[in-house]
């Protein structure tokens, strides 16, 4: 089918794909910007997961301290050359992510660093709590499973959902920055300092405060 040049113009300011690649995504999407949105991400994936086995030891270190100096993040995340460390697209990458550690907290990068222990603990809380709910046992496990999920979504940087897209996974958004990049994209470390951690104080809900200055 025939595919105007409006219509790549606006799928290139949608996702930042190049001409042609929006181009083929269209004619397979029969001109649907949104099937053709969703096509580019599932190469990009594709792109990306090859990419993934690469060494990436450039990078930078990046930090964010949240209005009031109440929250400090810093983050290292790295890159495979030093020219893409320094790329614009790159760098706005990390401060999202330094904000995102500091509005949702993660204990861990993936699910990969949780210790056997703390996950074979949550197994045992959330089967009691299914028993406790006098759920059937043939689909106990499936239940326990669901809420593990959820467990890694509340402790794991990459299964997060994104602060700026909560319906897209922090994961997907780095796979999509590793395919439009060009080069392997690694969050290696963070750490989370806040006023007052690990004292007695009242609750604040400074992930609400955060979210609303990214959206600004």
């Amino acid at each position: 089918m025939s595919i105007s040049a409006q219509q790549v113009k606006e799928l290139r300011e949608k996702t930042g794909a190049g001409v042609l690649d929006c181009k083929n995504a269209l004619v397979e999407a029969e001109g649907d910007i949104e099937k053709a949105i969703v096509i580019l991400r599932e190469k990009g994936l594709s792109q990306a997961a090859k990419k993934s086995g690469r060494i990436a030891a450039e990078g930078i270190v990046d930090s964010y301290i949240h209005a009031g100096g109440r929250i400090g993040v810093l983050i290292e995340v790295n890159s495979e050359t030093d020219f893409v460390a320094k790329n614009q697209e790159f760098q706005e990458f990390v401060r999202n992510m330094a904000m995102q550690v500091a509005a949702a907290n993660p204990k861990y990068i993936s699910k990969e660093d949780v210790p056997v222990e703390e996950v074979e603990k949550e197994k045992e809380i959330l089967k009691q709590q299914v028993i406790n709910e006098g759920k059937p046992e043939h689909i106990a496990e499936k239940i326990v499973e669901g809420r593990l999920e959820k467990f890694f979504e509340e402790i794991c940087l990459l299964e997060q959902p994104y602060i700026r897209e909560p319906k897209m996974k922090v994961k997907d958004l780095l796979n999509e920055k590793i395919a439009k990049i060009g080069e392997n994209i690694k969050i290696r470390r963070f750490a989370r300092f806040e006023v007052g951690e690990g004292i007695e104080k009242r609750e604040e809900n400074f992930a609400e405060e955060v979210a609303k200055q990214m959206k600004q």
